[in-house]
This record gives structure tokens, sequence and C-alpha cells, in this order.
């Protein structure tokens, strides 16, 4: 912004799918004022993502997630918190923060809704009409692969679980209420990874 200079163009969005370009009539560091040349309004996504990730124990690996997933396009974030966390209480704030910086970066112009965190067991009878996916490492137990699951043009409710994996109370709890059992690959991945794994293949099936 400091950069920027009296006749320049700036582009501002709500994060509401407006985009308003305009240009400025004063630049200075502590005030700007800007004419508004023109406003387009984009539509939401037709199909919506919420994503349920556990917080994990290094903050900036889950803010790395944030940033991913929010370029890639999700709609909904909501740290879930699990039997097997290491970390119990996250920095909404500062969240925030990361989330709208990667919407302005990546030129989106909805913002994602980061919801405060909750607990395992608020989450996982959420009411929700459209596909439910929980992502756990438990190779015993029967698993689909989540890109060949997923079905294009719904919307999807997918929970990625903390460092130590969902606890088999926690998975048999998610299969009782219709959760359907996926995997991401091969590998065992970070959940920060696991979690941009499912926001991007749910980015492609949906191309």
């Amino acid at each position: 912004m400091l950069r920027k200079r009296e006749g320049d163009l700036l582009y501002i969005t709500d994060g509401k799918g407006s985009l308003f370009e305009t240009q400025i009539t004063q630049a200075d560091p502590n005030k700007c004022q800007v004419k508004v040349n023109k406003l387009t309004t984009s539509p939401p996504p037709p199909q919506q993502l919420h994503l349920l990730v556990a917080p994990t124990k290094m903050n900036d690996r889950y803010e790395w997630f944030l940033e991913k997933a929010t370029e890639i396009g999700v709609q909904k974030i909501t740290p879930v918190i699990c039997e097997h966390s290491e970390r119990t209480v996250v920095k909404k704030d500062r969240f925030q923060r990361v989330v709208q910086s990667a919407m302005k970066q990546s030129l989106h112009t909805y913002l994602p809704r980061l919801e405060s965190q909750k607990d395992f067991s608020q989450v996982v009878s959420l009411p929700f009409e459209g596909q439910k996916f929980i992502a756990h490492c438990e190779s015993e137990m029967e698993r689909k692969q989540l890109g060949k699951v997923l079905e294009p043009h719904k919307d999807a409710l997918i929970m990625i679980g903390p460092e130590g994996d969902f606890s088999a109370q926690e998975i048999a709890l998610a299969l009782e209420h219709g959760w359907v059992p996926v995997s991401l690959g091969n590998s065992r991945l970070r959940t920060e990874t696991a979690a941009v794994v499912a926001c991007h293949t749910f980015a492609l099936v949906n191309q």
C-alpha cells in the first residue's frame, strides 16, 4: 500500500464475493481515499467444503495449512479437539489474519469462515446435507480412497485428526453417525499435509 500513488488502481473485496475497482484520490501513509470505478460480484462456489482439522502441536504448521487451503479454495474451517490432541487451545485471531492474507494473495473474493474450536463430541453429530468423511490411519479398518468416493457437485465435510490420529472410540462414534472412513494415500501424512491433500482432492473432483 505504501508504494501506491494518487491515480493508481486499487482492488478491494469485502470477502463476500464483491470486488471493487477503485482509484486512489488521496495517498497518505495514515489515510487513503479512493473512488469506486467498478463493482463486480461473483457467485459463491456451487459446492461447499468444510474442513474439520485438529490443531497441530506447532502453530506454524496449522497456519501453513490455513494458508494453502485458502489458496486452493475452502469455504469453512473448524479446529477440532480430539482425544489425542496435543494442543487444545488455538489462537483464532492470529489464524484469522493468516486466512485473510491468503485470500488476498490468491485473489479470491470469498473469505473462508473460520469457526471457533470445538470438541470432537460436538462435531461428530453435526447435521449435514452432503458427504461426510473421516480420514484416519487405522489400516486394519476398512477405508476407501477419498478421490474415489467424493462425488462432484456435492457439499463435503472432511475431518482430519491430530498427530496421534483419532482414537478407536472416536472412529467408532463417527461411523455410528454416518461418516465414511477414507484414506488419503499410501503415505502416512502429517495432519496439516493430510488436510491440504483433502482440500486439493475436493478441488480436483469439482473442476
